[in-house]
C-alpha cells in the first residue's frame, strides 16, 4: 500500500465529497480510490468515513486523522518545494478565472508562461462565478473584484477599469445618454453576477454615484454581454478590455467619460499554507508583470 497516495485520496475525497471526482482528478477509476481508502482503514483499524445518498461524512476517528493528513501532506509538499527554487517551478498549476477574462487575458498570455516554464502545465477552469477552490483543487484563482473570504489569501496584481458602452447602431436609434441619471431612460443590459445587479455606480465630483437602472435583457455570462452590446441591444458598463479593440474601430462607442464607472481591482487568490509550490508564485509574478505592460488592467497610477 502507498500510504501517502491512499492519504492523498482519502483528503481529497473529504475536500470534493466525491471519489469519482477524485478520481476524475487523479485520472484513475473511482473503485480504485474506494480501494485506497479502505486500505487506510483496514491499515489503522478504524473507519474513518461513512456515506448518505448526499455526503461523505467523517467518524470522529477519521475527523482526527483527517488532520493529521492534511499537516502530513503539507510537510511533503513543503520539503519537495524547498528543494526546487523559484526557477524550477514544475507540476500541474490548476488555475481559475472567469470566462471572458481568461479567453481575453490569460489564455493568450499562456504561450510565453509556458516558454519560461516548460515543467508547468496549465489546467484551467474557468466560470462566471466564485469556485470553491478546495472543493475544485484550484491551487489559484484569479478574481476580479473585492471578496471577504478569510481563509484565502489575495494578492493585488491588476486593476479593471470600466466605461460605459453600447454600439453606434444604439445611439442613432435611441439617443445618447449626457448624465449617469439619463441611464433610467435606456435600455441597459444588466449582469447579473455583479453583487450590485442593477444599480451601477460611477465617481462623481462628489462621490459615488449610484443609478438603478433597468432594460430587457440580463445574464450571469461576459460572454452574452459582449454579444448583446455589439448586436446593438443596449448599453453596458463592462471592462475595457472586453471592447478595447471594438471602440478603436468605431464600432462601439464610450459615454459619459467624465463619469467613469468604478473599477475593480484584480487579485490572485489562493488557500492560507505554510508554504505555496514555486509554480504559483512564478505565474502570480507573471501576470503582475504582464499586466503593468497593459493599459486595459494596470495597476499603475491607480
Amino acid at each position: 500500500m502507498d500510504r501517502l497516495a491512499c492519504m492523498q485520496s482519502f483528503v481529497r475525497a473529504i475536500e470534493m465529497n466525491s471519489f469519482s471526482a477524485v478520481a476524475r482528478e487523479q485520472q484513475t477509476t473511482q473503485p480504485t480510490v474506494s480501494k485506497q481508502i479502505a486500505a487506510l482503514e483496514k491499515h489503522l483499524g478504524v473507519k474513518l468515513i461513512t456515506r448518505s445518498t448526499t455526503k461523505l461524512n467523517l467518524t470522529e476517528e477519521g475527523k482526527q486523522y483527517y488532520q493529521y493528513c492534511q499537516q502530513i501532506l503539507e510537510t511533503v509538499a513543503e520539503a519537495e518545494a524547498s528543494l526546487e527554487g523559484k526557477e524550477k517551478a514544475v507540476g500541474i498549476l490548476r488555475l481559475g478565472c472567469s470566462v471572458l477574462f481568461g479567453e481575453m487575458q490569460i489564455v493568450p498570455r499562456l504561450n510565453l508562461f509556458i516558454s519560461r516554464y516548460p515543467q508547468v502545465k496549465i489546467d484551467l477552469m474557468m466560470a462566471d462565478y466564485f469556485v470553491d477552490m478546495v472543493q475544485e483543487g484550484l491551487d489559484l484563482s484569479i478574481r476580479i473584484g473585492n471578496h471577504q473570504d478569510k481563509a484565502l489569501i489575495s494578492e493585488r496584481i491588476g486593476i479593471t477599469r470600466r466605461v460605459t458602452v453600447a454600439s453606434t447602431s444604439y445611439f442613432e436609434k435611441s439617443g445618447e445618454p449626457k448624465t449617469p441619471e439619463d441611464l433610467a431612460r435606456h435600455n441597459c443590459i444588466i449582469y447579473t453576477s455583479l453583487s450590485t445587479i442593477n444599480e451601477w455606480h460611477f465617481h462623481g465630483n462628489n462621490g459615488v454615484i449610484k443609478i438603478n437602472v433597468k432594460g430587457s435583457f440580463q445574464t450571469n455570462s461576459s460572454v452574452a454581454v459582449r454579444a448583446a452590446v455589439l448586436s446593438g441591444l443596449g448599453i453596458a458598463i463592462a471592462p475595457i478590455w472586453m471592447f478595447g479593440e471594438d471602440i478603436y474601430r468605431g464600432d462601439l462607442k464610450v459615454i459619459l467619460q467624465d463619469c467613469q464607472p468604478v473599477p475593480f481591482p484584480i487579485y490572485a487568490v489562493y488557500r492560507r499554507s505554510r508554504f505555496y509550490p514555486a509554480k504559483v508564485h512564478c505565474f502570480i509574478d507573471f501576470l503582475r508583470e504582464e499586466f503593468k505592460l497593459d493599459p486595459w488592467v494596470s495597476d499603475y497610477g491607480a
